[in-house]
């Protein structure tokens, strides 16, 4: 059985279904009892084109749910007949149904959840170990979120930004479980940008193939986070950073900057460059006052901050993390790395325990208690 043709043919039947005059909710229970029904036949009984089968399976399986109803039967009547073979799906429907599962209405996790089911055909269980909650959790929230989408209409594509959003969320999710949500991301980017001509899909696009060219070489053989500045840049994927790189500059080239082009020029300078020494600071800066003015970002400020302590030296990072609120998330982090760089370890060595203490993630909990020990050990041999 091939599970990735089924992930790929879920969004085309779903908007087969929706087309043809099926409520979004409907359409995806029907389309989740043919992929159930794909599970069981296709590996005695493969079809010759899967894709047909399944669109006529969910549609039948549709018609069967609502012939009890007499409002669905004049609809039924209408549209009655067996959908043909052939392409059903064209650039405004991917946009679609991309912004339908991403609606303004509902809230990020439910959005998120209902992408990776409909969109990225996922089952619950594998949205649910990818992260961390219990599997009728994830299933509450796409419950709650087709409820929410009843009676919406499939009849205009939809706001972009917000289904960029939704796929924002799912890179930064990182990956767990047997469902690696990086590679999910990249999976469906590329879908939207080939569907949608608009940079700044193409620069969400190069930002997730920047930051997933580097994969490898974030966590060492014991599992532990390695920061930027110690990875070994020869486990980078060239080919990606280049395929990233290429991405990026033909958006930047149609002169319509947005945020995620910014992020993604950033990441572009960091692979760039074959050391931390050898980066170029000033326009890391400069690009993140670029996304500072784009999005008025406290999370982009406190990038700025540590490159600012690259760029123009630690005192002046430490100025421009003054500026800053300090409950921001990761703050003392910066504040502890800014200090041991002003060559204050003492200093440093406290903030990195308060930043490992605050950390919610297990990993970086772990790098911030070392990077303590780390500070603590060397002043004791002194």
């Amino acid at each position: 059985m091939d599970e990735g043709l089924l992930r790929e043919l879920t969004p085309v039947v779903l908007t087969a279904l929706v087309r043809r005059g099926a409520d979004f909710a409907a359409a995806e229970d029907a389309v989740q009892e043919a992929l159930l029904e794909a599970w069981r036949v296709w590996p005695a009984d493969p079809p010759r084109d899967p894709r047909a089968w399944l669109v006529t399976v969910a549609w039948r399986r549709f018609l069967d749910a609502t012939r009890s109803d007499a409002a669905r039967r004049r609809r039924e009547d209408g549209v009655g007949e067996e959908p043909a073979p052939g392409p059903v799906s064209g650039v405004d429907d991917t946009l679609r149904l991309y912004a339908l599962c991403a609606h303004p209405s509902l809230s990020p996790s439910s959005a998120v959840a209902l992408t990776l089911r409909a969109v990225g055909g996922l089952t619950t269980r594998q949205i649910a170990a990818a992260y961390l909650v219990p599997e009728a959790t994830v299933a509450q929230r796409i419950s709650r979120a087709k409820r929410s989408l009843a009676g919406v209409r499939f009849d205009h594509p939809g706001d972009l930004g917000t289904v960029l959003r939704v796929l924002y969320l799912v890179f930064n999710e990182g990956h767990s479980g047997d469902v690696d949500l990086v590679v999910e991301a990249l999976r469906l980017t590329r879908q939207l940008a080939a569907a949608v001509d608009d940079p700044e899909v193409h620069g969400l696009l190069a930002l997730v193939l920047l930051h997933s060219a580097r994969r490898d070489a974030r966590t060492d053989a014991d599992g532990a986070l390695v920061p930027l500045a110690r990875q070994d840049r020869s486990r980078w994927d060239t080919a990606a950073v280049a395929e990233g790189v290429a991405v990026l500059q033909a958006a930047l080239a149609r002169d319509r900057l947005g945020e995620y082009q910014a992020q993604a020029a950033i990441a572009a300078l960091h692979a760039d460059a074959r050391s931390v020494e050898e980066t170029d600071w000033v326009q890391v800066v400069e690009w993140y006052d670029e996304l500072v003015r784009l999005t008025g970002s406290p999370v982009a400020r406190l990038n700025r901050a540590v490159a600012v302590g690259e760029a123009d030296g630690p005192q002046a990072g430490l100025a421009a993390l003054a500026e800053l609120d300090e409950a921001l998330p990761r703050y003392t982090a910066v504040a502890a790395h800014l200090h041991e760089r002003a060559g204050d370890p003492v200093l440093a060595q406290q903030l990195y325990g308060r930043a490992a203490a605050l950390a919610t993630d297990a990993a970086e909990r772990h790098h911030l208690t070392r990077q303590a020990a780390r500070l603590h050990g060397d002043r004791t041999v002194q």
